[in-house]
Order: C-alpha cells, then sequence, then structure tokens
C-alpha cells in the first residue's frame, strides 16, 4: 500500500500508474484480485480485497476478472464456489493452494470428482515438488515443451511462471535452442508422444541414452517420458473443459473499468464476451428440445441393455473380434469435425518447439501402415507399471491408482436416471481412444463401439485427444445434450488418462525393448 501511495502522487491523468512503475504495481494488484477471489482461506480473501480497496481510494485503478467463472463452457453457478465448498472439497483446495501458491481453475473444474481430483493432485505434486531425478527447473521446463505441442498457453503461462520461480534460465524462454542440448534432445521425443506416439522406436531411446556428454540416465528419462505424457493429456482436458485463463495471468484481468453494457469494445476484439454470449447457444447449432434429449439418453440406456443381452447369449468369434477393431480403427481415421474453426487466440508458445507443422496423423492416411499395438504383449499392469517403479520409484504406483480411480469412478447416475451401471459405457469410451492409437484388447468386442458413441461424440473425443488446440464450446455443448457439466467433465477425466496411458504405453515398450 506504502507503494502504491509513492506512485499515486505522480499516477497518469487516467488514472492508471505511471508507465515504469505500472508492471510491477499492475502484477501485485493482479494477484491481490486473485487472492481475493480464488484464495481457500476466508481471512486472506477479505484482506486482500481491503487492500486493494485501500489502493482504489487512492486513485489508482484496481484490476477486474474477465470472463466467468473457471470454465468457458459450463456456467460459473453451476461450478463450485470458492467458500461455498464442502469439508472434503475445502481440504483439497487448502492442500492445493498449499501445494501450488494458487487455486487454479483446473482444480475448480476437475473438483466435481474430488476422489479423482485427491490422486490428479498427488502425483503432480510429486512429479514437480519432491525428490526425483531431474532438477526442478528441467521439470517445468520439460512441462513447458509438452503443452506448447498443443499450442496451450494457459499451461504455457503457469510454467513459465514456475520455470522462474524456482531459479530458470529468463533465456532459455526465448526458444528451445536457447536451452542446454540435453533438453534440445528430447524435442523430438515430444513431438512424436503428442502427435504420433506408434512412431517411437528403441533407436529413438537409444539416441537419447547415448549421446556423450548430453546423455540422459534411464531415471531422468522415465520422469521426462511421465512429465510429457502428463502435460499433453493435460492440455487435452484444459481445451476440453474451456479452461478460463487464470485470474492473475495474461488474458485474466483487465484494468479498463467496465461499460455500460458489462464490456467493452476492446474486450471483445481481444475474444472477451459478455456472460450472456459466453453461455448462450452456439451460433449455428440448432436449438434441442428437452424431448429429444431425454429421448437419447433413453436410447442409449436401451442399447446398453440389448448390448448386454447379446453378450449373455453369443460370443464372436476371435477372428470376428480381430476384424471389428480393424474396422473401428480404420473408421476412426475419417472422423473429424465438419467446422474448421479457429481455436481460441493464444500467446505465441511456437518458439518453445520446432517443427509447428508436425501434428497428429492417422495411421492409414499418406499409405502408412502401423501394426497393432495387442495390449496382451505389452500392458501397463504386466509391463508398464513396474519399469516406471523401478527407476522413479512410487511414480508407477501413484499413476496406476490414478489410472484405476479415473476408469472406475461411477456414481451410477446417467443423466436424471440413477442406479444404472456405466461400466460398459466407460469401457467403450477408454477403448475407443486407445483404438484411435492402435491399441488393442483382445478380448473387447469392438462392434459396441459404433451402439454407444454416436459422431458428435466421437467427433468431441477425437478432437479432445488428438488436437485438443481445436476444441470449441459448439463441440462441447453438441453431444449428450441432456447430461450434467460433471459428466462431461467425467468423460473429460477418461479422455485425460487413456490417452496419458496410450502415450506411456509405446514409450515404455521402446525403452523396454532397448533395455533387452
Amino acid at each position: 500500500l506504502r507503494r502504491a501511495e509513492g506512485i499515486a502522487s505522480g499516477a497518469a491523468a487516467d488514472g492508471l500508474p505511471a508507465p515504469a512503475a505500472r508492471d510491477g504495481l499492475g502484477e501485485a494488484l493482479a494477484r491481490l484480485l486473485m487472492l481475493s477471489k480464488r484464495c481457500p482461506f476466508p481471512d486472506v480473501r477479505e484482506k486482500s480485497e481491503a487492500v486493494l480497496s485501500g489502493v482504489q481510494e487512492l486513485g489508482i485503478r484496481i484490476p477486474r476478472p474477465l470472463g466467468h467463472g473457471p470454465s468457458r463452457f459450463i456456467p460459473e453457478k453451476e461450478t463450485v464456489q470458492v467458500g461455498k465448498e464442502d469439508a472434503t472439497m475445502h481440504t483439497l483446495f487448502a492442500e492445493s493452494f498449499a501445494t501450488l501458491g494458487r487455486l487454479d481453475n483446473v482444480t475448480l473444474v476437475m473438483v466435481f470428482h474430488p476422489q479423482y481430483l485427491e490422486s490428479f493432485l498427488k502425483t503432480q505434486h510429486y512429479l514437480l515438488q519432491m525428490d526425483g531425478p531431474l532438477p526442478l527447473h528441467y521439470r517445468h521446463y520439460i512441462g513447458i515443451m509438452a503443452a506448447a505441442r498443443h499450442q496451450c498457453s494457459y499451461l504455457v503461462n503457469l510454467h513459465v511462471n514456475d520455470f522462474l520461480h524456482v531459479g530458470g534460465d529468463p533465456k532459455w524462454l526465448n526458444g528451445l535452442e536457447n536451452a542446454p542440448q540435453k533438453l534440445q534432445n528430447l524435442g523430438e521425443l515430444n513431438k512424436m508422444l503428442a502427435h504420433r506416439p506408434w512412431l517411437i522406436t528403441k533407436e529413438h531411446i537409444e539416441q537419447l541414452l547415448k549421446t556423450e556428454e548430453n546423455s540422459w540416465s534411464l531415471a531422468e528419462l522415465i520422469h521426462a517420458v511421465v512429465l510429457l505424457t502428463h502435460y499433453h493429456s493435460l492440455a487435452s482436458f484444459t481445451f476440453g473443459c474451456g479452461i478460463s485463463p487464470e485470474i492473475d495471468c495474461e488474458g485474466g484481468h483487465t484494468f479498463r473499468p467496465p461499460s455500460v453494457s458489462n464490456y467493452c469494445i476492446c474486450d471483445i476484439t481481444n475474444g472477451y464476451h459478455g456472460v450472456d454470449e459466453i453461455h448462450a447457444s452456439p451460433a449455428g447449432s440448432i436449438p434441442v428440445s428437452s424431448t429429444e434429449s431425454v429421448c437419447e439418453v433413453e436410447a442409449l440406456m436401451e442399447k446398453m441393455k440389448q448390448l448386454q443381452e447379446c453378450r449373455d447369449e453369443e460370443e464372436a468369434s476371435q477372428e470376428e473380434m480381430a476384424t471389428r477393431f480393424e474396422r473401428e480403427k480404420r473408421e476412426s481415421m475419417f472422423v473429424c469435425s465438419s467446422e474448421d474453426e479457429e481455436s481460441a487466440a493464444t500467446r505465441d508458445v511456437s518458439r518453445h518447439f520446432e517443427d509447428t507443422s508436425y501434428g497428429y496423423k492417422d495411421f492409414s492416411r499418406h499409405g502408412m501402415h502401423v501394426p497393432t499395438f495387442r495390449v496382451q504383449d505389452y500392458s501397463w499392469e504386466d509391463h508398464g507399471y513396474s519399469l516406471v517403479n523401478r527407476l522413479y520409484p512410487d511414480v508407477g504406483q501413484l499413476l496406476d491408482e490414478k489410472f484405476h480411480i479415473a476408469y472406475n469412478l461411477t456414481y451410477n447416475t446417467m443423466a436424471m436416471h440413477k442406479d444404472v451401471d456405466t461400466s460398459m459405457l466407460r469401457r467403450a469410451i477408454w477403448n475407443y481412444i486407445h483404438c484411435m492409437f492402435g491399441i488393442r484388447y483382445d478380448d473387447y468386442d469392438y462392434g459396441e463401439i459404433n451402439q454407444l458413441l454416436d459422431r458428435s461424440f466421437k467427433v468431441y473425443i477425437k478432437t479432445v485427444v488428438c488436437t485438443p488446440e481445436k476444441t470449441t464450446k459448439r463441440m462441447y455443448d453438441s453431444f449428450w445434450r441432456q447430461f450434467e457439466h460433471s459428466e462431461k467433465v467425467h468423460v473429460n477425466l477418461l479422455l485425460v488418462e487413456a490417452r496419458m496411458q496410450a502415450e506411456l504405453l509405446y514409450a515404455l515398450r521402446a525403452i523396454t525393448r532397448y533395455m533387452t
């Protein structure tokens, strides 16, 4: 406040501090705004608000939040309000705040599912802050490299701040070519894991482990691979749930006063719209009557019942099961959005990685053939888990817990129906994602996928998993229209974990082959 008083005397005519002082004070005020809205401790919220009011009384303009709530896709009133959470959620919020120094928007959306959030936060804390093979600044830089593959400025911004906070060299942030050669060498693996993990071979692993003075140890490489896959899949969650910028980050606040209509022209040009516009029906989408949506739920439940009856009556032959997998894998190549919409404008993060043209490519396009990855030959449970645990103790256990919670999580509800066994539907979503990566379960009938997942749902799944930066609110709105937002977030947890496990399986298989 004393600093603000000093600046107030020389404040610019528009009520903003003079440019030289503006940055430092602006950052401090944005941080206070974040604490006043997002701190789980009421006394800190009140004190932060009081300091902001004091600054405002000195004639200095204070920031206000842009956007409405932690997600652009979910109305703020339907998310958990800080200060109104139950005891379980409060404990999670307090732990998250103590660990990260913030209560981020990802946490505020994930808290729809507290059991999963607890496991997620525990794993992320271990990867970033506990004893491990990699130094702290390397961990955050690898997070930046991974998030930047999908132009996820939300995660890049958070980890740029964390990277600098733990003493990272600011020069590295000017581009991957400014980072140590050892990190540059990781760029190729980052690209393949994010977009075409099926191309990873033991030769790629050998190059990283054998490059003289810049070589990686096996333990360091496992740590790096887990971080890369964690942040690729977290980018999927960020875009899949429409996570808003953090209040104290770029795009999360403004110093401009609200105009009469609740937003001013500069906000519109920057893509920030009024609350009504954000949550209104997406332009061009056809309003659906609630009767139609209810029919959608009933039809899905009826299909689940019929499939269960067919399962009980007859079992397809191994040859037929293999054919159905290949058909589903081939068809998944041609699932794409009819809208080629621009993704949300982001700060330029391309400088953090090379070869921006390298993106997701389907297996069968361009005459490429990728052999099917049979889970019976290499699985997380029998192979990947023990390899990770051996080289990076406890992490295999943490990941295994998180995979199981996401896969088995259920409240036995579907939209307005209770006491529903949703295991068939959850398995179809998980196996469809793995099928897109060429991963096959011999004991699963892939014919079920087409019965349970309609086209709009498949478009959403494929976009969020393969090219998350292209996800739009229209896609989010168009699948499962009668379901709760918490159920759509639940879908995103399945997408996150199935994607992470698929990437890990390819990387860990290559490492195992190198070791043998």
